[in-house]
């Protein structure tokens, strides 16, 4: 069994924020490290909640990483070497082929075509 788990709370203003809860109350405050591309970034915070053994986690995204292509940060625990999660970020020309970006796309031509629809209808009424 895991030590600790993380999960997902917030991505905003170009900082990821997550709970780490430990699976023992007694757990000591972790070290978390986040890296991409092999390189660990800066910054990354660990503060106590309100509940025994639960840390909030940020992670502020550095500008140098909002660019072209897909971007992983893994998320690690580092005197146990545990591997608690990831997040990335696409953006860029990378980001026209994702799957999520089409259906946005198609979204946006089937309003166009609903509003094109309604007028024809009220014209020819």
């Amino acid at each position: 069994m895991s030590a600790y788990s993380l999960s997902k709370s917030r991505f905003c203003e170009g900082v990821w924020e997550g709970v780490l809860s430990a699976s023992t109350d007694d757990a000591p405050l972790p070290e978390i490290e986040a890296r991409v591309h092999d390189r660990a970034l800066a910054g990354v915070t660990v503060e106590p909640l309100g509940d025994p053994a639960t840390w909030r986690v940020s992670v502020p995204v550095p500008a140098d990483m909002i660019g072209d292509g897909v971007h992983t940060v893994v998320l690690s625990e580092t005197a146990l070497g545990q591997r608690l999660g990831d997040f990335t970020i696409i953006a860029g020309d990378a980001a026209g082929e994702d799957i999520r970006a089409e259906l946005t796309l198609l979204r946006a031509e089937l309003d166009l075509l609903k509003r094109s629809f309604r007028r024809h209808c009220r014209e020819t009424a």
